[in-house]
């Protein structure tokens, strides 16, 4: 065998273990407004404050030694839009989710400043969601759904169902549409 250069002899990091699904009380990290053609999201990062899985993501973060790593512990929440089809229901998702850091946090009032949601606590339940990618599947967790951290604290919630990939809608779109298919400074905020 030829030598070839830039061999660098170390265990690989494989996947990590997801957050298994669950209810969490999470200290907010960050958050910023993120633009797209069809309108904004508030990308909220957090991190479990209290528990058996505290500091998971930043630990999950500090263990990973590729350079394309990125921060696991996010809520992605549309930014209600009027003339979209879906605003009613984007203001009720976005409300519950401000309405369960307020709950949280006594003293916080929402004032349209998504920089002043940095340091706030709140619940995070996180569902079980199947995955596809390249033929293969699997099961991991994902952040669903804000609630009061005191909810999460007395076990005083309901979890969240499964989301399953829709094989029978994915095989439709497949074969109708083939055609068409041509928490320190060294954290990442």
């Amino acid at each position: 065998m030829k030598a070839f250069n830039g061999l660098e002899i170390k265990k690989s990091v494989s996947a990590s273990e997801p957050l298994p699904a669950g209810g969490y009380v999470a200290k907010i990290l960050n958050a910023k407004v993120e633009e797209y053609s069809w309108g904004e999201v508030l990308v909220i990062s957090f991190d479990i404050a209290d528990g058996e899985y505290k500091d998971f993501f930043s630990k999950q973060y500090k263990e990973n030694t590729r350079e394309d790593k990125k921060w696991k512990g996010n809520f992605r929440l549309t930014v209600p839009n009027e003339g979209n089809q879906y605003f009613d229901s984007q203001k009720r998702t976005f409300g519950n989710a401000i309405w369960a850091i307020e709950e949280s946090n006594p003293s916080f009032r929402w004032a349209w400043d998504e920089n002043a949601l940095k340091g706030k606590m709140v619940g995070v339940l996180f569902r079980d969601r199947e995955w596809e990618m390249e033929g293969k599947t699997g099961m991991t967790t994902e952040a669903c759904t804000f609630v009061s951290a005191e909810d999460v604290r007395t076990n005083n919630f309901k979890m969240p169902k499964p989301k399953m990939i829709n094989k029978t809608a994915k095989n439709i779109s497949e074969s109708n549409f083939s055609a068409l298919d041509d928490v320190e400074s060294d954290l990442p905020f």
